[in-house]
């Protein structure tokens, strides 16, 4: 604790509002208020756009509240910088006293595992009013509190640079594919085209069962999740682990090196939709597994290049065409092993797939460089954030 500083519970500081979801029938994609149900739209700091809405909204977020999920997953802070309709999975704390709204987004993003550590329940880990209620932060003066601010947008800021140098390599590399062989859906150069099925010894879906939480281990064989999925990277911030016995009952999904990982299930109307994202194991053989809400593909020897079809497969262009031909409800959707089976993938002569690999080769290990400095600036936040806030 530092010295000279108040520490209160939240529900001292602020006004705290529990998400509740509206009626289902309210729910429309252009009329009433803005819906949030969790932190699919949650940018780095401050909320996105959602395009779901409620014309009966039944628990509101005002503008700058500090929104927190209590709900599968926890702990996750933002900024919403307008009032929205919040549902069951997300709270939202307004402060009451002299206190700045990125200091306090600051202060909850730095009790998230506390906030981990006192979730409940068996199928969905949540957490409570009284938890968010009871859970203490530092109160320094007001100065205090914009000098952190400060501090830590400041490193937030070179972070978002880095990412930014990221976003720009891998405009690069798509830039390069679309240079050599065009839209891969429109195929306007003519392509041979053959199923995704065709060029696969095997596409299966992951572990149908549920594990219990306890089968979960700290370390083990990788067990991917939809959360850890994206397009052409892996999340590993909340990868969880299994033990080889677990492993050996899951063997026909056991993962080899080079497999595609591909999500079945997600929201379309969302940038950061989970479904269709797909993304390269380059591990070794049987180290890793995956869960019922992910599919993997496994490329025929010599039918293709990895590379070549992981950039079909995360192109713009290819995600609208899952997003136009899955099936379900209006923002919902899921695919399955039939449909992704007859994706239809462009097939040019395998020396010019060679020749792209090659290209992006040396793009990727310059994007390795940059996540190497956003790895240190990473580190930096989350040594300047102990520092101020335990």
């Amino acid at each position: 604790m530092k010295q000279g500083w108040e520490y209160k519970k939240l529900g001292e500081v602020c006004h705290i509002t529990m998400g509740q979801s509206p009626d289902g029938n309210s729910i429309n994609d252009n009329e009433g208020v803005e819906f949030h149900q969790g932190k699919t739209c949650f940018g780095e700091q401050t909320l996105g756009v959602s395009n779901l809405f409620s014309n009966a909204p039944v628990k509101l977020a005002e503008a700058h509240s500090v929104l927190l999920c209590v709900r599968a997953p926890v702990g996750y802070p933002n900024i919403t910088e307008r009032k929205i309709c919040i549902g069951r999975g997300l709270c939202a704390l307004y402060a009451k006293e002299d206190i700045d709204n990125k200091f306090l987004f600051y202060s909850l993003l730095s009790k998230q595992s506390h906030f981990e550590k006192n979730a409940t329940g068996s199928t969905f880990k949540a957490i409570s009013s009284k938890v968010v209620s009871n859970t203490e932060i530092p109160i320094p003066p007001k100065s205090t509190q914009l000098a952190i601010v400060s501090e830590l947008d400041k490193i937030n800021e070179l972070i978002r640079l880095k990412k930014e140098q990221q976003k720009d390599y891998d405009n690069l590399a798509q830039s390069i594919f679309y240079e050599m062989f065009g839209d891969p859906v429109e195929n306007e150069k003519g392509w041979e085209v053959k199923k995704f099925g065709e060029l696969c010894d095997k596409i299966s879906n992951g572990y149908n069962a549920k594990l219990e939480e306890e089968t979960y281990k700290s370390e083990g064989i990788m067990y991917f999740r939809c959360q850890n999925v994206w397009r052409n990277y892996f999340d590993y911030s909340d990868l969880v682990y299994i033990d080889e016995n677990t492993n050996q009952k899951m063997k026909s999904s056991s993962l080899k090196h080079n497999d595609f990982l591909i999500t079945k299930i997600g929201r379309i109307n969302t940038e950061n939709s989970s479904l269709g994202r797909v993304s390269l194991y380059e591990g070794d053989d049987d180290k890793a597994n995956l869960s019922g809400n992910l599919c993997f593909a496994r490329l025929k020897k010599d039918a293709a290049v990895h590379k070549f079809i992981l950039y079909i497969l995360i192109s713009n262009q290819f995600r609208n065409y899952i997003r136009r031909t899955t099936v379900g409800g209006i923002d919902k959707r899921a695919l399955n092993v039939r449909q992704i089976s007859s994706f239809p993938i462009i097939s040019p002569p395998l020396p010019l797939q060679h020749l792209f690999a090659q290209r992006i080769e040396q793009i990727e290990h310059q994007k390795s460089e940059v996540a190497k400095a956003i790895t240190d600036l990473e580190t930096l936040l989350a040594s300047r954030m102990q520092h101020w806030f335990e």
